[in-house]
């Protein structure tokens, strides 16, 4: 290989390098759509959330049904003339340890 064939393949690789490996360089460019798109589902998923959650706001504002099933259901308030009765839950059997077996 003469001097003027590896002067332009030096030169060739001295352009190349920004464009792969510099600060604007694909490398870069594809690691920053690859986060881009991790954080437009993150987006994604808290723009769902914030939406449930502006209804469920709107809904308290608007109804007082969503005010009393919040009232029922988690501070246990009743209306009046209502009975409130509570069915205990049976404790699940549990079943003492198993004895090893004897050796023979």
């Amino acid at each position: 290989m003469n001097w003027p064939t590896l002067a332009l393949v030096v030169l060739i690789a001295l352009l190349q390098y920004p464009l792969w490996l510099g600060k604007g360089g694909w490398i870069r460019v594809w690691d920053y759509e690859r986060q881009l798109q991790a954080q437009r589902e993150v987006n994604q998923k808290l723009e769902q959330r914030n939406a449930g959650l502006d209804a469920e706001v709107r809904d308290l504002k608007s109804g007082l049904d969503a005010i009393e099933e919040r009232a029922r259901y988690e501070l246990g308030m009743i209306k009046d003339g209502e009975v409130f009765v509570q069915v205990p839950q049976k404790a699940p059997l549990t079943l003492p340890p198993a004895r090893p077996a004897a050796p023979r």
